[in-house]
């Protein structure tokens, strides 16, 4: 156990609203003084699909050349405007009635960070999203207008105040914006999976690292921190990270605060650190994984006692090796500070017409991240990750969303470059995004723009596009704050009900971005296709001629599988009269018998079985030889248009 302490530097009144915000996670407890908090999005008003596609409701109303989408009345704070289109459209701010805008920019340069004081890592882009975190305060009004023709997606979230709150009118030349607060808050983002201790316990705190070390067997459970005096955890640290992962969930963190019945941490280890159907994931800001080091910086205070254990409830393992480290400030908390909370829920299967539920709860506090696993029932396809988020603060909608990658800061998911791989950014990111796997999901921290209630907060998640039509499994956990405990204490699911389900039917399309191994050495080419026949089919052609270096033609495609096992290897070609005849190998070994794609008529040639293979977890070769041609096919020309691969799993894999 080792002691540190803090020198008080900083002044402990409420932070003005504004930028010192920011990089003062210590106050980030602290119940908020917001009157209420609210967004103004892009969203389909009818309960359609037309989020932003068409601008029909990407705006409130014209003025002049301009489109006007917002018009808030003060006293208010910006604190997060997101969009995956942005253009070289001028971007005005008006404050307070002014007839001149403080602010004129293009839409683009606003994330660039090229602008200060739009700076990165406040403002930024990845994964297909745009967004910026640099707080806009308002004392009377702030109207936000666009130069353009035509806007399409965009949100923007806001909190309002108290007349007598003390909100100043942001002036993108002032000392505070120009100078030591903005270099706090870019300092603190960019320490993303470094040690925040000192900045998560007050000014004047003293620390101290509790470390240890413990066996943990299966059926028992270790303590990592018990106390019976008050202060707050600034940092927990567990390693190795790699003995949280497994698609069982069931190594589960508690955490109870001052002698309550019931734990107000309770939930599978490895989804607290932001886990992804069981493998590490997340890196953001104030939880995740850095190197083998799983870790949390939300600050935690307590009034008199803290116990901090790991559970294990896995079956006939061996013990695991656990090392943590705890750092414990001595400041108990604050009269206007709540108590730390992480709820987890699984819907498996979501219901029909009816959006999955994170978190919904009485009472005071605010909301400040969450993650989402979300898996589709469908192989090949995640049309389930157009639905919005909703956020019914003190019983009336104030947030709705665009899309659920938007609401992750990412955008138009299932496109190269985009939200289409794992991705981490200080405040938002990408677990993991997987078409053949027909999952999805995604993290995002609300610091600034957390989720203040003052009566309840309920926060939904739609899975499709229109009347929550896709079934799926979705599970949440929801990080907050609250006054007072839960009056429904929550409860965590059985193991069975807990654990990862893998698909046995994995979908993959060449045609989209199916990563392509190899294919032909020589007199080869690949080109992707679109043909409407019964209805549109996106396919990879392979044509080819004369000989090969090394053989037959060939394509070779990797595989990407969520669980070892055998699988059933089929193919769904497109067949025609000039298509030819395929046959699986691995290791120049011919598997299954030869498929003949060859028919009289153009069209879709359904499920065509290539053959059996073992396949490990992660990715796999599929290795496809061009061996000959139908005699009714003339010339030399081989011919082979795949529209998917299909493994089906028939033995093996974690369920």
């Amino acid at each position: 156990m080792t002691t540190i302490g803090i020198a008080a530097n900083a002044d402990e009144a409420a932070v003005q609203v504004g930028l010192k915000e920011v990089s003062r996670v210590d106050l980030l407890p602290r119940l908020k003084s917001s009157t209420g908090v609210e967004s103004i999005s892009s969203y389909d008003r009818t309960g359609g699909n037309d989020d932003g596609f068409s601008g029909k409701y990407s705006f409130l109303r014209k003025e002049g050349d301009g489109l006007v989408i917002a018009d808030l009345k003060g006293p208010g704070c910006i604190y997060r405007i997101w969009t995956p289109t942005p253009t070289d459209d001028t971007m005005e701010f008006y404050f307070d009635g002014e007839t001149t805008p403080r602010v004129s920019l293009k839409y683009r340069d606003l994330f660039l960070g090229q602008h200060p004081p739009f700076n990165e890592p406040l403002v930024g882009f990845g994964s297909g999203g745009f967004y910026s975190y640099v707080p806009m305060p308002y004392r009377i009004s702030c109207k936000v207008i666009m130069r353009a023709k035509v806007v399409q997606f965009y949100q923007i979230n806001y909190a309002t105040y108290g007349s007598d709150s003390q909100v100043e009118t942001f002036d993108p030349k002032s000392p505070e914006v120009t100078g030591e607060a903005m270099s706090h808050a870019v300092d603190l983002l960019n320490k993303t999976g470094r040690d925040l201790s000192y900045q998560v316990s007050p000014p004047g705190s003293n620390l101290k690292t509790v470390k240890s070390e413990h066996s943990l067997t299966p059926g028992s459970a270790v303590t990592l921190l018990e106390t019976h005096k008050g202060g707050r955890i600034a940092a927990l640290r567990i390693s190795p990270a790699s003995v949280l992962a497994g698609k069982g969930r069931d190594l589960l963190l508690r955490i109870t605060w001052d002698g309550d019945a019931h734990p107000a941490v309770n939930c599978p280890a490895g989804d607290f650190f932001g886990y992804a159907w069981g493998s590490a994931s997340m890196r953001s800001l104030l939880a995740g994984v850095d190197g083998d080091t799983a870790y949390c910086y939300f600050p935690m205070p307590f009034d008199k006692s803290a116990r901090v254990e790991l559970v294990s409830e896995r079956l006939g393992s061996a013990p695991i090796v656990i090392k943590s480290e705890v750092i414990l400030g001595d400041a108990p908390r604050r009269k206007d500070e709540g108590r730390f909370y992480a709820v987890w829920h699984r819907e498996n299967p979501t219901t029909q017409g009816q959006p999955f539920n994170y978190v919904n709860v009485e009472g005071r506090g605010h909301l400040v991240g969450v993650t989402l696993q979300a898996q589709g029932s469908i192989p090949g396809i995640t049309p389930f990750f157009e639905g919005d988020d909703q956020a019914w603060i003190d019983g009336k909608l104030t947030i709705h969303g665009t899309g659920s990658e938007d609401f992750f800061n990412g955008g138009w998911y299932d496109v190269p470059g985009r939200w289409e791989e794992q991705a981490a950014y200080p405040l938002s990111g990408c677990l993991l995004y997987s078409r053949p796997q027909a999952r999805s999901g995604g993290y995002r921290l609300f610091l600034t723009d957390a989720y203040a209630f003052h009566h309840s907060l309920k926060l939904d998640m739609e899975h499709a596009p229109e009347r929550n039509d896709y079934i799926a499994d979705y599970v949440g956990m929801s990080y907050l704050y609250l006054e007072n405990p839960p009056k429904t204490p929550w409860k965590l699911q059985e193991p069975k009900a807990r654990a990862v389900i893998d698909p046995t039917r994995l979908v993959y399309n060449p045609g989209w971005y199916t990563p392509i191994h190899a294919f032909s050495m020589q007199n080869a080419t690949l080109t992707k296709r679109a043909e409407v026949t019964d209805r549109e089919h996106r396919y990879l052609s392979l044509e080819a001629h004369g000989e090969n270096m090394f053989g037959e033609h060939l394509v070779s495609f990797l595989c990407n599988v969520p669980a070892a096992g055998r699988y059933k290897v089929s193919i769904e070609p497109m067949v025609g009269p000039d298509t030819c005849i395929v046959q699986l190998f691995r290791r120049e070994r011919a598997i299954g018998d030869k498929v003949d794609t060859y028919t009289e008529k153009r069209g879709w040639g359904g499920t065509k079985l290539l053959g059996e293979l073992d396949f490990k977890e992660g990715p796999n070769q599929v290795f496809i030889k061009l061996v000959g041609k139908n005699e009714k096919v003339a010339g030399d020309r081989l011919k082979f248009d795949l529209e998917a691969v299909v493994l089906d799993r028939l033995s093996g894999g974690a369920h």
